[in-house]
This record gives structure tokens, C-alpha cells and sequence, in this order.
């Protein structure tokens, strides 16, 4: 449909819009794709002088590491078929395969196998397929752009940097189920209650949320140093100490988190019409179940969003992990920080910008398989809020 003349912008007008995002998004964009190039490089090319040569890479064509014709226009394929297929295929997939039920955990798994997929086929797969390609076609066959993966495989296998995924993993499974599921269970109750309180409990909380990080965690420290001690009478001998382990980390997440989740949850609620709980009621259903079989179906896009959030903050955090967790149990962010604060080498520095980039594919990964969902529910929570 084609919009009414009265409302149709200037060209001037679209030309300066069309110009603005397009150098936002350049500016916004450029530190993650030349990081990205840098690690794919040799130290020499990666702190290379000249522009041209951190993105061609002479010094690590010459070491016999680089792409060849075909090598570039097949990855650019795969990637270019991986990308559609989260986009459009999977979604379908997974609404088709996934009881309404069992929809959130049916795409945290999909997330998963597509991702687990995707590496074995572009790292895997796809190199030894076009290794013995390259070796018959010849000129085609001839690397021209220098590349290496080593820094990464130095990363995750000899500095064993998966322990910190893991770890990673751990903390913000832990933050997004804890928070999603006290979020929503109270943000159905706040919506639905008539109170004033209700308001007002969540400015409280809001205030709460607002509060520097570091006062939060200087609050819960002496109690994880002395949790042994603490909890002594209850567990005896056996008694564990939270302070270094995921658990204590959780723990002050959530609770830096939880305001915000509830406030937001309360928000999506308050979308959804109370003619639903009471249908549901006239049908026999408890309040529990009139949530549970009900409304929640309606919600999982606010879910959703309000996951996508909690995650963020549970994955990007530094201050919490790097004050309460040990070297054994570090999270990412931290174990990154880490290589940029000692004395290292061209080498180590590259490998850090390897460790960086590698972090931002579970987000792209996330975005792209959830995308739909998360637009719809920003949609839902501007409406009525």
C-alpha cells in the first residue's frame, strides 16, 4: 500500500535519514569487523601500518596461510545460505516441530544444534572439502588474501579458553531461568493486582536497580568469604564456600536484575487483556492454570525480549565476575581482560582480539534465531506500559 501523498517525507528529508543510519552503522560496525580481520591475521599484518595490509595480509600469505578464489566465494555462499536458513527456515521449524509448551526450550535447543552445526560444517567440513579443490584448480586454487586460524585454535585448546565459555554458560543459564521464572510469576501478580502498592513496591525495586554495582557486591562479599562458617550449623564439616563459585554470582545478578525484569514483565501483562483470565476461569481453570495454559502462550515474545536482556547482563558483566569469581572459574569478559593487563607479546594481544571476537558469536547467533520474537515483543511492551 502506498503511503498518502500528505504523508510522504521530503527527499531532502530521506536522503539525510538514509545518510545518517548508514554512517551510524558504519560507525557502529567498524570496531567489530577490523577486530575480526586483525584475528584472522599474522601479528606482523595485524598491527600492521597500512590499512591495506592488516586486510590483505602479505606477511601471512607469505607463511603459507591464506584464501583462495574459490575458498572466499564458498565461504561467503555458506554464510550467506546459513544466515537465510536462521532467519526463515528455522523458525518455521521449530513452530512446526514445538508444542506451544515446550516453544522456549525448543529454541533454546535449536540455538544450540544450529550453532554447533554451522561450526562443523565452516571449520570442519568445508576445508577439507575444498583443500584437495584447490590443489587441481589451479590459479583459482592460489591463495590471495593472507588468513590463519591459529590464534583461535591457541585460544580455545592451548589457553583453554572453552573453560571460560563454559563458565559463562553456567552464570547466564543460571541468571536468565532464575530471573525469568520469579519475573514472571511476579509480574503476573503485579499486573493483575488492583493495589497502589503494587506501583509502588516496583519504584522501590527500580530504585534498588539503580544502585551502583560495586555497593551491591561490597554488600554480599563478607557473607561469601564467610559463607563456611555461616553455614556450618546446617551442612556440619561439609559446609561450602560461595565465595569464587558461579552460584555467587548468580545470586547478585539475579538481584540486580530482578527489578528490571518484573518491571518489564508487569508491562507485557498489562498488554494482555483480563477477559483471557477470566474466559479461563469460567472454564474451570485455578489462577495458576489460567496463567499457565493461558496467558503464558500469549507472552512468550515478552519473555523472550525480557530473556534477551537478562542475558546480556549475566554475559557482558565484569565488575561482579572479576570480584567474586577465582581464575578457575572466570567468566569470558574477565578472562579477556585479563591478556590486555599483563605483559604480553604481539602474539598474546592478537590472540586477546581472537578471544574478544569469538565472544560476539553467540550474540549474532541469538539475534538472528530469536529476532522475530524480539521484535514482536518490543512491539507489545511500547503499546501500553
Amino acid at each position: 500500500m502506498s503511503t498518502p501523498r500528505a504523508l510522504r517525507q521530503p527527499l531532502a528529508l530521506r536522503a539525510g535519514s538514509a545518510a545518517f543510519l548508514t554512517f551510524w552503522c558504519l560507525l557502529a560496525a567498524f570496531p567489530i569487523v577490523w577486530i575480526a580481520v586483525m584475528s584472522f591475521k599474522s601479528p606482523v599484518d595485524a598491527f600492521a601500518p597500512s590499512a591495506w595490509d592488516v586486510i590483505t595480509g602479505p606477511e601471512t600469505l607469505a607463511r603459507g596461510k591464506g584464501l583462495s578464489l574459490l575458498d572466499i566465494a564458498a565461504g561467503i555462499a555458506v554464510l550467506w545460505i546459513a544466515i537465510q536458513t536462521a532467519l526463515t527456515r528455522l523458525p518455521r521449524w521449530v513452530n512446526a516441530l514445538a508444542s506451544p509448551a515446550w516453544i522456549v526450550p525448543a529454541w533454546i535447543a535449536a540455538a544450540l544444534a544450529y550453532g554447533l552445526a554451522f561450526v562443523t560444517l565452516f571449520f570442519g567440513l568445508l576445508p577439507m572439502i575444498l583443500g584437495p579443490l584447490n590443489g587441481i584448480l589451479g590459479p583459482l586454487g592460489t591463495p590471495i588474501l593472507g588468513l590463519t586460524a591459529e590464534h583461535y585454535q591457541a585460544v580455545w585448546v592451548e589457553n583453554a579458553f572453552w573453560q571460560n565459555f563454559v563458565n559463562s554458560m553456567i552464570v547466564t543459564f543460571g541468571v536468565v531461568t532464575i530471573s525469568l521464572t520469579v519475573g514472571t510469576l511476579a509480574g503476573y501478580g503485579l499486573a493483575r493486582s488492583g493495589s497502589n502498592l503494587a506501583f509502588w513496591l516496583l519504584i522501590l525495586a527500580l530504585i534498588f536497580r539503580a544502585l551502583p554495582h560495586s555497593v551491591l557486591v561490597a554488600g554480599y562479599l563478607p557473607w561469601f568469604i564467610n559463607s563456611a562458617e555461616i553455614l556450618e550449623p546446617i551442612f556440619g564439616a561439609s559446609a561450602p564456600t560461595l565465595y569464587g563459585q558461579p552460584w555467587a554470582v548468580i545470586a547478585v545478578l539475579v538481584s540486580i536484575n530482578q527489578p528490571f525484569t518484573i518491571w518489564m514483565l508487569r508491562s507485557f501483562f498489562q498488554n494482555i487483556p483480563t477477559d483471557l483470565d477470566e474466559a479461563a476461569r469460567v472454564d474451570g481453570c485455578t489462577h495458576f492454570q489460567a496463567f499457565r495454559w493461558v496467558i503464558m502462550p500469549v507472552m512468550w515474545p515478552g519473555v523472550i525480549t525480557t530473556g534477551l536482556f537478562s542475558f546480556l547482563l549475566a554475559y557482558n558483566d565484569f565488575l561482579v565476575t572479576s570480584l567474586l569469581l577465582d581464575a578457575q572459574n572466570q567468566t569470558m569478559v574477565p578472562a579477556i581482560a585479563g591478556y590486555f593487563n599483563r605483559e604480553t607479546t604481539t602474539t598474546d594481544q592478537v590472540e586477546a582480539v581472537a578471544a574478544a571476537v569469538s565472544i560476539t558469536a553467540p550474540l549474532f547467533l541469538l539475534v538472528m534465531v530469536f529476532q522475530r520474537q524480539i521484535v514482536s515483543g518490543l512491539t507489545a511492551g511500547a503499546v501500553k506500559g
